[in-house]
């Protein structure tokens, strides 16, 4: 899907991931971009930006945002957090769904029906822990796996209804949430280009950054790929129209 003259909401834009993608789903022409944040604050004075006050896992911040967006054509699900934990504290693991699983999910169904109407897309933001889970944040990698597996279901389930559904498989990002990691980190501009190259190409599975890139052959020749597309199968296709 081109970017150019589309009306895109990203959450979590206010810095890192989010922020870049905002930056450059501008510098590719896009209509308008509803940016969301817990604050609602953001600082760009382009136009085309509508700040919303959006906490994922606030139902009623959600539904309000519904009533202010009119037309949507791509949901960017990126807000995330990320808490080192030893899965000694159930609090820490409840903090990771909520956010990064059962946040996802809730924007998405509300979404939904304009998506829909606009045969837009969905774009999740995963990781390659939800791949292999790395174990200073395993609540995290638990997370990442559930969107992970949710975003499979939601691309069979939605595939007859016009509405593709992408997965984004991060590695190491420039952000806040890595600071602690001393390892080769790609920067939070080049993420934000790959992942809308991609989505530009129709790829439901991307891979934008140096260390997603190097699994990603693996990733779609392997077994994982094949069971999504075997187990894609078994879900009911809509009837044709009648004639």
């Amino acid at each position: 899907m081109n970017i150019a003259n589309k009306t895109v909401l990203i959450t979590g834009a206010n810095r890192g991931i989010g922020r870049a993608l905002v930056d450059e789903a501008l510098r590719r022409g896009a209509k308008r971009i509803y940016a969301g944040t817990r604050s609602g604050a953001l600082q760009n004075s382009d136009p085309r930006v509508t700040p919303l006050t959006l906490d994922v896992t606030n139902l009623a911040q959600i539904e309000r945002a519904v009533d202010e967006v009119d037309t949507l054509d791509i949901l960017i699900n990126n807000a995330g957090i990320a808490i080192y934990d030893d899965l000694s504290n159930l609090d820490v693991i409840e903090q990771h769904l909520s956010v990064n699983f059962l946040g996802m999910l809730k924007m998405t169904r509300a979404f939904l029906p304009l998506l829909r109407r606009s045969q837009g897309a969905i774009v999740n933001n995963l990781s390659l822990a939800g791949i292999a889970a790395l174990p200073m944040i395993p609540g995290y990698s638990i997370s990442k796996a559930a969107a992970s597996n949710m975003t499979q279901s939601l691309r069979a389930l939605l595939a007859g209804q016009g509405v593709t559904v992408h997965g984004v498989f991060l590695g190491p990002i420039d952000t806040d949430m890595n600071r602690g990691l001393e390892i080769p980190k790609a920067s939070p501009e080049s993420a934000a280009r790959g992942t809308f190259d991609a989505l530009e190409k129709g790829e439901d599975d991307i891979f934008p950054d140096p260390a997603s890139q190097s699994i990603a052959e693996a990733w779609r020749t392997g077994v994982v790929k094949a069971l999504e597309h075997q187990f894609a199968a078994f879900v009911p296709q809509p009837a044709p129209n009648a004639a």
